[in-house]
């Protein structure tokens, strides 16, 4: 009997990646949440299987593994019959091991941008230099992507690719800091991505994003 594929999950957070990854494979995952405001991930069992006490981490063919990019990486190479990924050798390796990663140099600016405007527990703390400071290195960050997606529908002229699942994730975090309305192709990617049964899938077996209150978030004046 095959061992079940179990995902600790946060939802809105980069556990998505994983979950929505999972759907466009085909596996079935247990979803495991963690309230992340409550304490969860700090717990002695789940520092057993993340030290950093972070998510998503994935329990799959006896492994363990954390980190988003990993495990896009590990489940692309285990499945390439999956067509998710180009594998070395093959065109288009590259382009998608640059977006792959690229996907987390902007996920670090909108996390530095969460502590700031989600996280601080006073809005005293925070720091409208750092915000704004912040805000135009996302909006800086977002500009290659509209150049390449005004040239094929996906990151890889090939067609969609985990590299996809990767950044769908870190652009849904990024419109509440940035207004997309300056990035029309970005726009269109980001209906289109999410258009996908497996991305509605995802945010079904989720559930709601414990971060945001608000649809977006402005620079604080100083």
């Amino acid at each position: 009997m095959q061992e079940p594929i179990r995902l600790h999950s946060v939802a809105g957070s980069r556990s998505f990646r994983v979950l929505w990854l999972l759907y466009e494979m085909g596996l079935e995952p247990d979803v495991i949440s963690y309230d992340i405001a409550g304490g969860d991930l700090r717990n002695p069992e789940f520092l057993g299987l993340s030290p950093a006490g972070r998510v998503p981490v994935l329990e799959i063919d006896g492994q363990v593994l954390f980190e988003s990019g990993a495990i896009t990486e590990y489940l692309c190479e285990t499945r390439p019959e999956k067509g998710l990924a180009p594998m070395p050798g093959e065109a288009e390796r590259a382009p998608y091991l640059t977006w792959l990663h690229y996907a987390e140099t902007i996920g670090v600016l909108i996390q530095n941008l969460n502590l700031q405007q989600v996280f601080l527990p006073d809005p005293a703390m925070r720091s409208p230099t750092v915000i704004g400071i912040e805000v135009k290195r996302l909006a800086v960050s977002l500009k290659p992507l509209e150049r390449v997606l005004g040239e094929q529908a996906y990151l890889l002229r090939r067609g969609f690719s985990a590299a996809d699942t990767m950044m769908g994730f870190t652009l849904e975090s990024a419109r509440h800091y940035v207004r997309f309305d300056r990035f029309p192709r970005l726009s269109a990617y980001k209906a289109r991505i999410e258009a996908r049964p497996a991305y509605q899938r995802a945010l079904e077996a989720e559930g709601l994003q414990q971060f945001y209150d608000r649809e977006f978030y402005e620079v604080p004046e100083g």
